[in-house]
């Protein structure tokens, strides 16, 4: 029984937070118009994203993952704080944004594709065999 107890246990969901948003009460503090760029940092903290082309805004971003056994996390829950300042430094906008308001964009893609198609790896290693000459190893 105890056996049968810990394996139905051990399937349980594993719940992981990621980042940070501040809640409606920390915010409460920042006034759109009035506060800059330097006071907002101070009410309620520089976020660890902000505008990436142009730096109109920061982004405050958390998520939320489920865990289940050997299956590949699944984002159950996403917040973005987007604080958007004018051209003067002052804030402009506040706005708050969940999961089912966005879509996943890949920002950066590191997955290198070969040029040489319809060519396995050891074809390719074998094909270079006749080209080398001594030639190219003496410097010559």
């Amino acid at each position: 029984m105890l056996v049968m107890l810990a394996a139905v246990s051990a399937c349980a969901p594993v719940y992981r937070n990621h980042g940070y948003v501040p809640s409606e009460e920390e915010l409460a503090p920042v006034e759109v118009g009035t506060d800059t760029r330097e006071t907002v940092g101070q009410k309620i903290g520089r976020p660890s994203t902000s505008g990436l082309l142009n730096d109109v805004g920061w982004f405050y971003v958390q998520s939320r993952y489920k865990e289940f056994g050997p299956r590949q996390p699944k984002e159950v829950d996403r917040q973005v704080l987007a604080v958007t300042f004018n051209e003067a430094g002052t804030v402009e906008n506040i706005a708050r944004y969940g999961l089912e308001d966005g879509r996943v964009v890949e920002i950066s893609r590191r997955v290198t594709e070969t040029n040489v198609k319809g060519m396995s790896f050891i074809q390719q290693i074998l094909g270079n065999f006749g080209r080398v000459q001594a030639s190219d190893f003496l410097g010559e």
